[in-house]
């Protein structure tokens, strides 16, 4: 089934309307004042998005109509809890949010049934998540979520694992306009530490090339095991930028390498 020009929901999609971002920003404060004309307005200008977001899970063998009914409970979400003062376009904002209510939604109708008490506490937690992260300016650890909660670490790492969708390491999580983060790219690598990586003479030799920030971002990633999110915090820039540094930080080491060799 085509997705650009067919009928879901009893929606023609290839009517759907367009809205500017312009027109956007004119509705955000009406919105939020409860304005229900003005909701709809932006709602129905932002199907599109919903509809993009429902191709990445075709060939499941999901009804396209679940799927997209779905997407718009997360496009609602994404509305209702944007927030205007962050400068980040609302689609980049939305995207995740719908794709976590679509995945949550296929989690929920598995065939690999995981039982209603963790996926509550999974719930709870990535709702813990979410207030920690708002408050404190960052991603949060599980320690404090496991905190905000008031239970055990592990309950949150159990909940969490098993509400887990099996996922490419090279599938995008975020991309602002430049190079794209992976989910390999926030993913520690537990052989991280071996020792043969300290007494390579010629990475050594590579790494004293590079400015003091790369250096400190080669350290935490590749010899202390860091996800590029940790790097970010510890270091206190966005984690597209620890993305950069970090690859031009490999690359003038490549260079230095061959160079050398």
């Amino acid at each position: 089934m085509a997705y650009g020009k067919v009928d879901i929901c009893g929606v023609d999609t290839s009517k759907l309307p367009v809205i500017s971002a312009e027109r956007m920003r004119q509705l955000f404060p009406l919105v939020h004042s409860g304005d229900k004309a003005a909701r709809d307005e932006f709602l129905q200008g932002n199907l599109r998005l919903v509809l993009s977001v429902i191709q990445r899970f075709s060939g499941r063998g999901e009804n396209v109509d679940d799927l997209f009914q779905v997407g718009c409970i997360g496009l609602m979400k994404a509305l209702d809890n944007f927030d205007t003062s962050q400068n980040v376009r609302f689609s980049t904002y939305a995207v995740p949010m719908i794709i976590g209510e679509i995945r949550r939604y296929l989690r929920d109708n598995n065939a690999i049934r995981v039982s209603r008490s963790m996926r509550d506490t999974a719930y709870k937690a990535l709702q813990a998540r979410d207030r920690l992260q708002n408050r404190l300016g960052r991603e949060a650890t599980i320690s404090e979520i496991a905190e905000e909660m008031h239970v055990p670490r592990e309950d949150v790492v159990f909940a969490l694992e098993a509400i887990q969708d099996p996922v490419s390491l090279f599938e995008p999580v975020y991309n602002d306009g430049g190079d794209a983060l992976y989910i390999m790219d926030q993913v520690k690598d537990e052989n991280a530490k071996d020792e043969n990586w300290v007494e390579d003479i010629a990475i050594r030799d590579a790494m004293r090339k590079l400015n003091d920030r790369e250096k400190r971002i080669v350290h935490l990633r590749f010899f202390e095991g860091r996800t590029q999110m940790e790097v970010a915090g510890e270091i206190g820039i966005s984690q597209a930028q620890v993305s950069r540094l970090e690859k031009n930080a490999l690359l003038h080491m490549r260079r230095s390498i061959q160079v050398t060799n």
